[in-house]
């Protein structure tokens, strides 16, 4: 009886494809904070379990192309939420008095404010807008990325998009601190009333966490994703251009609305730089 030949190794790899460099990123991310459970009285078996889960959500998803290529989305909204575990039973506000300096600078000092509110509520909605909207930033790169056809690239890019995201929430547990808005409720807030706003402020009540916001994971975020289209993307320049004003505007808002402070979006926007080093390590 003839035995069957092997299969061929570009259809075995097919059948069970490897894990991908931004999917091991992630079950790292999960296994530092693991690590670092134990130095915050956390159970190391809660975020150990949510590794596991990523693990199995990975191989689940690398059968069929477009679940894989979504996938680190899911994983990173973990990693967000797992964060609220490090949230301190007691504060002091030290970190939040040393930064509000530069706030007050920025909205009073430099006019930052007065320039936003001037037209009334068109400005402050619009940033608000650009606020609510960061959280389709992945997506609608991938989107771009297939639509011009770089999907071979969607690797590349949730490897630069992971690092600035997942490195600003690896820092959360180092800077405990509450957002301005609520460390000094009755200071620094927008004069004009903005609709987009209300929104703003029931996702964070509902899904939001309070642990850190040091730093802004926000603008990490949006200007990963812009550095990440403007390096896969060079004959489409205006695409990551566009990225990264958007970016921009999302950095005033947070700062604006009190989202956060100044100290958080120039961290964010400096660790969303570590997206050019990763790309050239994983091209």
């Amino acid at each position: 009886m003839r035995r069957a030949a092997p299969a061929p190794p570009g259809l075995a790899a097919e059948a069970r494809p490897p894990l991908r460099s931004s999917e091991w990123l992630v079950i790292a991310y999960f296994l530092y904070v693991a690590a670092l459970a134990p130095f915050y009285r956390i159970a190391p078996w809660r975020p150990l379990a949510l590794a596991a889960l990523a693990c199995l959500w990975f191989v689940f998803a690398s059968r069929k192309p477009v679940y894989r290529d979504f996938a680190p989305l899911a994983a990173a909204i973990a990693a967000y939420r797992e964060m609220d575990w490090f949230t301190p039973a007691a504060r002091d506000l030290r970190l939040e008095r040393a930064w509000v300096v530069w706030d007050r600078l920025a909205l009073d000092g430099l006019g930052l404010r007065a320039v936003i509110e001037w037209a009334g509520p068109l400005l402050p909605n619009f940033l608000e807008m650009c606020y609510t909207l960061v959280y389709g930033v992945a997506p609608l790169a991938l989107l771009a990325l297939f639509r011009c056809a770089k999907r071979e690239a969607v690797n590349r890019f949730w490897m630069a998009y992971l690092a600035g995201t997942l490195g600003a929430y690896a820092l959360f547990p180092f800077f405990p601190s509450q957002p301005p808005r609520t460390a000094f409720p009755a200071a620094d807030l927008p004069r004009v009333a903005a609709v987009m706003r209300r929104i703003n402020m029931v996702i964070l009540g509902n899904y939001g966490i309070h642990s850190s916001v040091f730093p802004s994971a926000h603008v990490s975020s949006a200007f990963s994703a812009a550095w990440a289209l403007l390096v896969i993307l060079p004959r489409r320049r205006w695409i990551g251009s566009a990225f990264a004003a958007y970016g921009l505007c999302v950095a005033i808002a947070t700062l604006y609305g009190r989202y956060h402070y100044a100290a958080d979006v120039v961290a964010g926007l400096a660790l969303s730089l570590v997206a050019f080093p990763v790309m050239r390590l994983f091209p």
